[in-house]
């Protein structure tokens, strides 16, 4: 338990963030999910509209600090280098 008022003010806040930042990561894991579909499905159209909605995501989640930035280009450059891939 905090001791101060300033202290449950932090835990309070601390909650919320940490609510908020899982809301944006299951957010991403749902998008990328979405991705490997359309491209398991062959649908080269739908996995493109997906990856521009996910490369979006990755980089306003960069910015705001939830995943790291090299994180987020690591994750677009291996997505997309999926994208271009031969069919296998």
């Amino acid at each position: 338990m905090p001791n101060t008022r300033s202290a449950e003010r932090r835990m309070r806040n601390s909650a919320r963030k940490q609510r908020h930042n899982r809301s944006i990561k299951s957010r991403l894991k749902s998008l990328e999910h979405a991705y490997a579909e359309a491209l398991a499905g062959g649908k080269k159209e739908d996995a493109a509209a997906a990856y521009r909605k996910l490369s979006s995501a990755f980089d306003k989640a960069a910015k705001t600090g939830i995943i790291h930035k090299a994180k987020a280009n690591r994750k677009k450059s291996r997505l997309a280098a999926r994208l271009v891939a031969p069919a296998a």
